[in-house]
């Protein structure tokens, strides 16, 4: 028997898994082997069956650390005690509140709990309220549970708004500084965003090379050192964006005024200036300190109307309200400034065209787009409208995050590099099973895959049924990318250096990156063995702090979407949808609507018939062992909609046969 020490992930149907670090297979736990352990608890658990390719079984000997001491549910009470239904299915059970602990809460409240008695031989966790958030219902409660639930803090002390006030009025000075308030640049962003980060220029030059100038807002200059903000900055580590809201890094007074590059206005920039040849190739670089004044503020919208409207002129079919749409917007831009998005799409062609060369993954997989009322209530959900003009600012973007990333490597700087690591042999195995019954196959070894591998798989399915499932699969097969204080390469865009740099508004290390950058450039490059040293140790505890920061952001934005998509379809309970099948499991299948709405069909709403389903996990295939009947990834069904819970945040669906 061997023991482990490792992350307890409790699953809703009772059993759980214990994750190790570096090993490959979860040990499997079930329901009469938790030892009363909740979800993300560090345990003990001795292994006491192992079986060839199936994961290993277990049993929690000792729970380490107890990881969850509050939680958000729904309050419902009786006459003597009530118990909150916990949002967080996982958690494992209600929790028993005595009628001292109530806090005036009323049945079919939100609430925050904390958990005072963990739970132990089949008894239930003991909780007080501490927070009572309001019905259901009410509007912006559900978004707030999500807030409360991940701990987000979604508000600033008096001493940090004293702090970004003062430091946002100071006057702004081209001393030491380049000064580019006469080169026309502009940022370009989505309609509604307000923290701009970004601008850029781009020129010809008589040389037939590219000058590329990426104008970062330059919020080190801010947020300093040693400052509150700082400290803030890095608790936060990145802003959440929750559909209603925006949780951001830096108050407003930073986030949306000083440090954003707004239209006419002087601001403080991080410029990085790149000449680059018409194969895309960076060929020199250089970085500055500037003060600039952006020209315009554009959309993308409005960006792709200019670069497309010899089409749009000439467009007689498609969608009217789009093209009615783009004509207006047309009309909004003064025609001097087209020459410029010309040239940025010329550009942006180059750079795409030699990064897909290099193997760079393009997965097209829509995110969505929810539209929501003034109380909050989505009205409508599609995917997220994206054109070339969002390729521009990706492909300069991605430019410039490689140059500073490399340029900053060989100087040995202290530094904060994106890391994404190639995918396991295990897991190129697993897709490659799939792959081979579509007619395709990753190639190249599996202990040394290359990104040009999937990039060609990409290729093949372009605009064909399973493009979509393809780059799902791939998506799910590559590792997630972190920080890490070691560069490391990015699998993912091809590259053998990449940071980001480009949004220090929102995120950290982008804001860590500066300060070391700027301390190069007043330096003069020239930096001591004690600077680095110093840095360095921050670079790493700032990655590991940075990366659970995105994580839990990343599962927050997840949860919000997933509540309004449940709510959305709630009224549509019977309505009828074709649909693809998106994953197979061995308790049913999922299937996404084009709106790219995910609902579960179980086994037992897979349509009339004997028998049962068998998951073959390797063809990703379900089979109905009686009558032959398949579903497989990809497949396109007709579904009607079973059951959707906001609170539940759950979609289930049936096939219409």
């Amino acid at each position: 028997m061997e023991f482990f020490e490792g992350k307890y992930i409790n699953k809703e149907r009772g059993f759980g898994f214990v994750q190790i670090e570096g090993q490959e297979k979860d040990i499997f736990i079930g329901p009469r082997n938790k030892k009363g352990a909740m979800n993300n608890d560090i345990v003990q658990v001795k292994v006491f069956k192992t079986s060839k390719g199936e994961s290993p079984e277990g049993r929690i000997i000792k729970i380490v650390k107890r990881c969850t001491n509050e939680t958000v549910g729904t309050f419902i009470k009786s006459r003597n005690f009530g118990f909150v239904v916990p949002d967080d299915k996982s958690l494992g059970g209600d929790i028993f509140i005595s009628k001292a602990h109530w806090k005036k809460a009323k049945t079919n409240q939100k609430v925050v709990v904390e958990i005072t008695k963990y739970p132990e031989n089949k008894k239930k966790a003991e909780g007080v309220i501490k927070e009572v958030l309001g019905y259901i219902d009410e509007a912006g409660v559900d978004m707030l549970s999500i807030v409360k639930e991940f701990k987000l803090p979604n508000e600033f002390t008096k001493d940090i708004l004293d702090e970004a006030i003062k430091v946002s009025k100071e006057e702004i000075s081209v001393e030491n500084r380049l000064d580019l308030r006469d080169q026309e640049m502009f940022t370009i962003d989505g309609d509604s965003a307000k923290d701009l980060d970004d601008a850029v220029f781009v020129e010809k030059n008589d040389d037939d090379t590219w000058t590329l100038g990426v104008c970062i807002a330059d919020v080190s200059h801010y947020v300093r050192e040693g400052s509150l903000l700082n400290k803030e900055a890095i608790l936060r580590g990145t802003s959440v964006y929750m559909l209603d809201r925006v949780i951001p890094m830096l108050p407003k007074e930073l986030s949306n005024g000083i440090c954003s590059l707004n239209q006419h206005e002087d601001r403080y920039s991080l410029v990085c200036i790149m000449r680059i040849d018409n194969n895309g190739r960076v060929v020199d670089s250089e970085v500055k300190k500037a003060v600039i004044n952006v020209a315009r503020r554009m959309s993308y919208h409005e960006v792709y109307a200019i670069i497309n409207r010899d089409n749009l002129e000439l467009a007689e079919d498609g969608d009217k309200d789009k093209i009615k749409r783009d004509k207006a917007l047309l009309k909004g831009v003064d025609s001097k400034y087209y020459e410029h998005f010309e040239r940025m799409a010329k550009l942006a062609q180059i750079l795409k065209d030699r990064r897909v060369k290099n193997g760079y993954l393009s997965l097209d997989i829509p995110e969505s787009e929810i539209l929501l009322d003034e109380n909050g209530i989505p009205v409508e959900i599609r995917p997220y409208e994206i054109n070339f003009a969002n390729e521009i600012i990706e492909q300069f973007m991605l430019t410039a995050n490689e140059t500073i990333a490399e340029k900053f490597y060989w100087l040995e700087a202290p530094f904060i590099y994106r890391v994404h690591e190639k995918p396991s042999e295990e897991k190129i195995d697993e897709l490659n099973k799939f792959l081979y019954t579509l007619g395709y196959r990753v190639k190249g070894k599996k202990d040394d895959v290359q990104p040009k591998a999937f990039a060609e798989i990409l290729d093949e399915v372009k605009g064909k049924d399973e493009e979509k499932v393809v780059s799902n699969l791939i998506l799910r097969t590559l590792k997630i990318a972190k920080y890490e204080a070691e560069n490391k390469g990015h699998f993912g865009i091809a590259s053998k250096y990449y940071c980001h740099f480009t949004s220090p508004i929102r995120r950290y290390p982008d804001l860590f990156i500066h300060r070391v950058i700027s301390k190069y450039i007043d330096m003069n490059y020239d930096v001591t063995d004690k600077f680095k040293e110093k840095y360095q140790k921050q670079a790493e505890k700032y990655s590991i702090s940075s990366s659970d920061c995105e994580q839990i952001a990343t599962k927050a934005e997840r949860e919000s979407e997933d509540m309004k998509k449940a709510e959305f379809m709630e009224s549509r309970i019977g309505e009828e949808y074709e649909g693809i099948v998106s994953n197979v499991t061995n308790f049913g299948m999922f299937v996404e609507l084009p709106n790219t709405v995910e609902g579960l069909v179980r086994f037992e709403n897979l349509g009339k018939g004997n028998g049962y389903f068998i998951c073959n996990e390797a063809e990703k295939t379900l089979q109905n062992n009686v009558t032959g009947k398949i579903y497989r990834i990809g497949q396109r069904v007709k579904v009607r909609v079973l059951e959707a819970s906001k609170i539940l945040r759950k979609i289930n669906f049936e096939i219409v046969e």
